[in-house]
């Protein structure tokens, strides 16, 4: 009635499925179906509706399997809201209203896979890069204090791009987290600029307070230009709305945030800090 595959053609590396199915009169109707005539192994003929029960059912129009087990496959389409929030309201109703039978489960797969898997790299990621960066600080500083002097930038920077993405109604997704990772190194360097450049001041006899001064007045414009070229080169991706849009935009608005917030305080708090911490090593 369906049709059964009985044989393959072959055309060069191409390959067809031939299947064998009642003439469409012959399986159009109940009546005609039941009297179908089948020859029984001793040669006697016999109706298909003496042998079942011929009736119409509704059922799936298609029956797809995955790993040996039936499955169904419901699609949607996002918009106006974050595909992680989403999802977790969904698992909330279907706790609620929906009791599945033995045998029965929900698996949410596409993209929120995709960026369920990706969130797990990153949560693994972001803490070795900070701790990479730590000792890149230790080794080049040779001081532990100064290396985690260094680090404080980070939260400044952090800021911004949190800020950023309430001010613009993004979500944290994967392209902002990536985003955090590059404000990261932006930031640290900056740091590095302006604490190396007050240490050199101070090697040269120069006394603390004069040499902070000083050291922000020679690293204003490199630190500077280096978060105006940054933000200059993101600014295109914050307002991208073609093709890619999605992963552009987030990243342009956690980088361009942070470095707004991460430059001032690098410039202002920082050199506090660094007071503090240099009076501790001296005493």
């Amino acid at each position: 009635i369906g049709g059964k595959e009985a044989t393959r053609i072959y055309e060069g590396q191409r390959n067809f499925g031939a299947a064998v199915r009642f003439p469409a009169q012959y399986r159009d109707d109940e009546d005609v179906i039941r009297n179908i005539m089948l020859t029984s192994p001793n040669g006697s003929r016999v109706s298909l509706g003496d042998l079942a029960t011929i009736e119409t059912r509704d059922g799936p129009a298609r029956i797809s399997r995955e790993f040996a087990k039936r499955r169904v496959y419901t699609g949607i389409n996002v918009e106006g809201r974050d595909l992680g929030g989403l999802v977790a309201d969904l698992q909330q109703a279907i706790d609620q209203k929906l009791d599945l039978p033995d045998g029965y489960y929900i698996e949410y797969g596409g993209q929120f896979e995709n960026m369920t898997r990706a969130l797990g790299h990153l949560s693994i990621i972001i803490p070795l890069t900070i701790v990479g960066i730590f000792f890149l600080l230790f080794l080049l500083f040779n001081s532990v204090r100064f290396a985690t002097l260094i680090i404080t930038v980070l939260p400044f920077a952090s800021i911004g791009g949190i800020f950023g993405l309430a001010l613009t109604g993004e979500y944290l997704s994967v392209p902002a987290s990536v985003g955090f990772i590059t404000l990261a190194g932006i930031a640290v360097l900056n740091g590095v600029v302006l604490i190396s450049c007050i240490q050199g001041l101070q090697k040269d006899g120069m006394k603390i307070d004069l040499a902070i001064i000083e050291g922000c007045k020679q690293r204003l414009r490199p630190v500077l230009m280096t978060a105006s070229v940054a933000m200059l080169a993101l600014i295109p991706f914050l307002f991208a709305t073609g093709p890619g849009s999605e992963v552009q935009k987030p990243l342009a608005i956690v980088v361009i945030g942070g470095l707004i917030t991460s430059t001032s305080l690098t410039l202002l708090v920082l050199p506090a800090l660094y007071k503090m911490f240099a009076k501790n090593i001296t005493k």
